[in-house]
């Protein structure tokens, strides 16, 4: 088994707790299904969120998952002028048998731009 790292990032709609919690969700379940990652897979996870994000820590979406038993952290992003804004990203690190070029990263909804080299 190899650890890799996958990202991901997802735009929100608006600053409410309920929209980061479902984003988050939405995100979280494309990674591990897009890859074919468990929960068990997920070694850790960091989570950012843009300083226009602020009702609802990410990983609260990740726990109320059921992945309790995985460390997970929320980190602000740099408000850098003109950045796309309302955007949760995440890094997770899992244990996986997949070749570093066949992780697929995940990036939705506006979120999309920032990784048009990518396929969605």
């Amino acid at each position: 088994m190899t650890v890799r790292a996958v990202r991901g990032a997802i735009q929100v709609d608006a600053d409410e707790r309920d929209e980061i919690l479902g984003a988050t969700t939405e995100l979280l379940q494309a990674v591990l299904g897009r890859n074919g990652f468990a929960p068990d897979d997920l070694i850790s996870v960091i989570f950012t969120a843009t300083p226009d994000l602020r009702a609802e820590f990410p990983a609260y979406a990740a726990r109320q998952m059921g992945i309790t038993d995985v460390p997970l952290l929320c980190a602000g992003e740099i408000d850098v002028p003109g950045a796309l804004p309302r955007v949760l990203r995440l890094l997770a690190h899992v244990e996986t048998d997949l070749a570093r070029h066949d992780v697929r990263h995940v990036y939705l909804r506006g979120a999309a731009g920032l990784r048009t080299d990518l396929p969605q």
